[in-house]
């Protein structure tokens, strides 16, 4: 490959002294708090050594002192462009250890709403990643496009990069009255926004020299460095958790799992585009086979009695204030469950003792594991293309140092 043989001139010739040079924490190509201890040798990059924590935040110790329906709203905060994603990884756990039955019209929701917020968190990285670059006039458009589907959360759940909208049994409450037609009618829009990105980024020659044989991960790597999403599927590996580990119903709808083998920057960037596309059709899949009926499940471990039997039944009124005080009652036990989030295996290890609030909560975060790779992707490459392959890998430090 191109890059080895980069990386042995520079081992075979390397200059007397190497240079250190600190990039971050605070450098906006990082995206967050990251700081990259990188090892120079002229313009060469010889080693990069991320160093983390800047955003620590302990969410997963906070977790296990607020009751399980309280831990939701914390989800929302880690990976601060996947809060549906995240809302449905940790409720999919909780449910599990409950062995609760989801109405199948909440399952649809929960799809519909995942995937809404797959293109919602591509659509910010295609923009940074294009102003990372110097096409500005891409963040403009993709952010654009995104309010687009944030005034759709806002709708269904009040907020709009927090909702917190999926709840341990179902989801908060159902859709408002016209929300499926505004999701159809973004959906026969956005191909066009799509057509507009292609036009200024796919096929543009200074976004192809920057990003073509830039960052190469090979998929012997990938898989070692537990890289996963679309970094992985960029080196050919068609890992997807929507495939090979369906949940939430995935399994019955249809979509392609998007991969390259070319393993570099611009391969990322196709992958994502094309993730995008084919997360528009399962939104269109969900909203034709969306099913009438309850969007919480009625098993009384979860689910508050309704109103009308609160106010003219004791026993419903008691039991309403003991879920509400003393919380759920999760059997002793442990588990792990993971979703497809934007940037790849997104796990939830929870452990129970039987009270009402989680033991132990640790999170499998993908830019966790992805960001270990970013060492191979830069050495032997220019400092100038660190900056795009950071980009490439569409990293939250939120997640990271959680």
């Amino acid at each position: 490959m191109a890059e080895s043989e980069v990386l042995l001139e520079v081992k075979r010739s390397p200059l007397e002294t190497t240079m250190m040079m600190n990039m971050g924490p605070q450098h906006p190509s990082t995206h967050g708090v990251l700081r990259l201890v990188l090892t120079l040798d002229g313009e060469r990059v010889v080693d990069a050594k991320p160093d983390i924590g800047y955003l620590h935040t302990g969410m997963e110790k906070l977790a296990e002192h607020k009751k399980y329906q309280h831990v939701i709203t914390i989800t929302d905060r880690t990976d601060y462009l996947n809060a549906m994603g995240n809302n449905l990884g940790y409720v999919l756990a909780v449910e599990k250890m409950l062995g609760v039955e989801i109405p199948p019209r909440a399952q649809v929701i929960r799809v519909m709403m995942a995937e809404l917020q797959r293109i919602a968190s591509h659509l910010v990285w295609i923009g940074t990643h294009g102003l990372d670059l110097g096409a500005m006039s891409l963040f403009f458009y993709a952010f654009a496009e995104r309010e687009k589907i944030l005034q759709l959360f806002e709708a269904v759940s009040g907020g709009r990069l927090t909702p917190s909208y999926m709840r341990i049994g179902g989801v908060m409450a159902d859709l408002p009255e016209g929300f499926t037609t505004r999701v159809l009618d973004f959906c026969r829009e956005f191909p066009r926004a799509l057509e507009e990105f292609d036009k200024l980024l796919t096929n543009n020659p200074i976004f192809r020299m920057r990003t073509e044989g830039v960052g190469y991960l090979s998929a012997e790597d990938a898989i070692r460095w537990g890289v996963t999403g679309p970094i992985l599927r960029a080196s050919g590996v068609p890992y997807d958790l929507r495939r090979v580990h369906p949940y939430s119903g995935y399994e019955t709808y249809d979509f392609e799992v998007a991969t390259r083998t070319e393993g570099d920057v611009y391969a990322r960037y196709l992958v994502r585009v094309q993730e995008m596309r084919e997360s528009l059709k399962i939104i269109r899949q969900a909203v034709e086979k969306l099913p009438p009926g309850p969007v919480k499940s009625d098993d009384p471990r979860v689910s508050l009695p309704p109103r009308e039997k609160m106010l003219t039944q004791m026993d419903a009124l008691i039991y309403h204030f003991l879920l509400t005080a003393e919380g759920l009652k999760v059997p002793p036990g442990e588990v792990y469950v993971a979703v497809e989030s934007p940037r790849g295996e997104l796990g939830y290890y929870i452990v129970s003792d039987g009270g009402p609030r989680p033991y132990r909560v640790h999170i499998r975060a993908p830019s966790f594991a992805n960001v270990q790779a970013l060492p191979l992707m830069v050495r032997g490459q220019l400092i100038a293309d660190v900056v795009a392959v950071i980009a490439s890998i569409d990293i939250v430090l939120g997640e990271i140092d959680r």
